[in-house]
């Protein structure tokens, strides 16, 4: 699952074995599309990863601001994945605080169930008009 500290891993590879993605395919794709920064700047799929880089990840309105600390190249549990990295604590407090506001967040057609009643409809058209 790991190499040696002096050996360098794509950074498509490295996102896949650390479970931010999937596949490959995923992970260079978004690496490609601007989601994915080594050490700030904007990356090719291709690119080779040492330890103590800096990864940041943008997964919808999620991302992750990660240093990598073993260079991993197969996919494996979780937990092993984890390992791979340490996440910065501003991160890490960041994504805690999208999640807690997301709980806290009523989507606003939340009550409303199937297709408007012909009542419903009339209320809607009444309004429209006004």
């Amino acid at each position: 699952m790991t190499m040696a500290e002096d050996e360098r891993c794509r950074i498509d590879k490295w996102l896949w074995a650390a479970r931010f993605f999937k596949t490959r395919s995923l992970s260079a794709q978004a690496v490609e599309g601007g989601k994915v920064r080594l050490n700030g700047e904007r990356t090719k799929p291709a690119k080779e990863l040492k330890v103590g880089d800096r990864v940041l990840v943008q997964i919808g309105d999620h991302s992750w601001d990660v240093e990598v600390r073993i260079l991993g190249t197969q996919r494996g549990p979780a937990p092993v994945a984890r390992t791979l990295y340490e996440e910065m604590p501003e991160s890490a407090a960041t994504r805690a605080e999208r999640i807690a506001n997301r709980k806290l967040w009523q989507d606003p057609a939340g009550d409303l169930h199937g297709r408007p009643t012909k009542r419903d409809r009339r209320s809607l058209d009444d309004w429209r008009e006004n």
